[in-house]
């Protein structure tokens, strides 16, 4: 099965950056689509930003500007660059692969376990 373990979440002040990391097994990594989702408490999820294996990448509206994904198929590591952070960017944050096995879909088929965003006003 993939494994996606994100990393580098933490609390930070409002203004600042952080920077999430996703490591999964380079064999799968590479041929994937990725993607980033967060939820926060009370909310649904909602999507960040996705990634294909070349590299296009995907902002919904209310995402543009501050985040920045990227991915590098040699290490099999995901990340998500994040700028300018506001209060209510506070979630959990989710690594997740559109691919599992052969089986690809326009719905993330793997979920990392999560890692936590706190942002103090």
């Amino acid at each position: 099965q993939v494994q996606l373990v994100e990393s580098g979440g933490g609390l930070v002040q409002a203004g600042g950056s952080l920077r999430l990391s996703c490591a999964a097994p380079r064999s799968i990594f590479s041929t994937s689509p990725m993607g980033w989702y967060r939820q926060a408490p009370g909310k649904e999820r909602e999507l960040v930003a996705t990634i294909s294996d070349s590299g296009r990448t995907y902002y919904p509206d209310s995402m543009r500007g501050r985040f920045t994904i990227s991915r590098d198929n040699r290490k099999g590591s995901l990340y998500l660059e994040m700028n300018n952070l506001r209060p209510e960017d506070t979630a959990m944050y989710y690594c997740v692969s559109y691919c599992a096995g052969s089986v690809c879909s326009d719905q993330p088929q793997k979920w990392g376990q999560g890692t936590q965003v706190t942002v103090s006003s």
